[in-house]
């Protein structure tokens, strides 16, 4: 039960110019996923395309539609109930035949459906139906050249980005070594935080898409619901068949309140995604304080590197102090040394004369 995708491909979407019908308008930057979606409760085919959060396009496909392709890589479709034509770029010439065999075969399905429609409405009501279906809207544009796109067979390719390598301390530092303990400490929780950050995004972005898509649906089974309202009355003014139409009333009456109850069931689940969003700027708050300790954390290393840098250079300025000193030193010690053997020749000669003239 619901709407499922059942073939997505990815292409650049286009828009007729509403003012001109003649060229083209991008409504995507850059090729996105176009998907047709399969609603078992109401056997409807829809092609549906999000840029982001974004619907570009929501297009019920019915048996008048035709996907007409006016180059190799280009094709479109004229839709009646969105009042413009969407034109679609692919990448290769086998995504666009892909494309368009698809789109001819869920449109062929969705004639079908209709057919099986409109039959069980005649037996219900034994006699035609005063409802007909609104025709398609035809192309405001014949066949033309589609928008020249530079990058239309471009992939988007992420950037790898390499940490830069942190410098190891030196043997000289080791009485600082809490310093880089602590900086990996508060850059592995905030590497975690961020991570949680980026999967709670991830998933209110999906969410979001969701909520737009279930809002859609419900405005659909409320339009549904006054088209069987009104069936309903039409009915009872036929006085030969009020069983059947009490019947047809009841179940509708249980369709409504199942429709009312799914309707508050997503309304709980609104409520659950702005809980999320709100322990997700929690998760922020946190995350800008740990970058801030962070932040404070490299102040102070780097002025522990400054002074260990000026204590390394004054025990060398010391160092070559002593080194100079004790040359200085052995310099007076020759000298002394001198003096002394000098002194010492001195009184060898004072004493041989002493002995001479004795």
């Amino acid at each position: 039960m619901g709407e499922q995708p059942i073939y997505s491909t990815r292409a650049h979407v286009f828009q007729i110019d509403p003012s001109t019908k003649k060229n083209w308008l991008p409504t995507s930057k850059h090729a996105v996923t176009v998907s047709f979606f399969y609603d078992s409760t109401r056997n409807v085919y829809r092609i549906i395309s999000l840029d982001g959060t974004k619907a570009i396009i929501n297009s019920t496909i019915s048996p008048n539609m035709t996907f007409t392709k006016t180059s190799q890589k280009f094709g479109q479709w004229a839709d009646s109930r969105a009042n413009t034509v969407y034109g679609l770029g692919f990448s290769t010439e086998h995504h666009l035949a892909k494309f368009a065999e698809k789109f001819a075969e869920y449109k062929e399905a969705a004639r079908q459906a209709k057919e099986k429609s409109q039959d069980g409405k005649m037996e219900l009501a034994n006699s035609p139906s005063q409802e007909s279906p609104a025709g398609e809207l035809a192309s405001p544009l014949t066949p033309m050249t589609p928008p020249t796109m530079e990058n239309i067979n471009g992939t988007d390719e992420a950037c790898e980005i390499t940490p830069e390598p942190r410098c190891e301390p030196s043997h000289n530092a080791l009485s600082f070594t809490h310093s880089p303990t602590m900086t990996k400490h508060w850059e592995a929780e905030l590497a975690a935080l961020k991570g949680n950050n980026a999967k709670l995004t991830t998933a209110l972005l999906e969410s979001t898409a969701n909520v737009k898509q279930w809002k859609q649906q419900l405005s659909a089974y409320q339009e549904e619901a006054e088209r069987l309202h009104k069936r309903v009355t039409e009915l009872e003014c036929q006085s030969t068949q009020i069983p059947v139409i009490k019947s047809q009333k009841t179940e509708l009456n249980q369709t409504i309140e199942e429709l009312e109850n799914t309707l508050k069931a997503k309304e709980e689940e609104m409520e659950q995604l702005k809980d999320q969003v709100e322990n997700t700027n929690e998760l922020l708050e946190q995350r800008d304080s740990l970058s801030q300790k962070l932040h404070d954390t490299e102040l102070h290393g780097r002025v522990l590197e400054e002074q260990l840098l000026g204590a390394e250079q004054r025990l060398e300025e010391s160092q070559e102090e002593q080194e100079n000193f004790k040359k200085s030193l052995r310099s007076l010690l020759e000298l002394l040394d001198g003096k002394i053997f000098e002194l010492t020749e001195l009184r060898d000669s004072l004493a041989k004369l002493m002995e001479e003239g004795s």
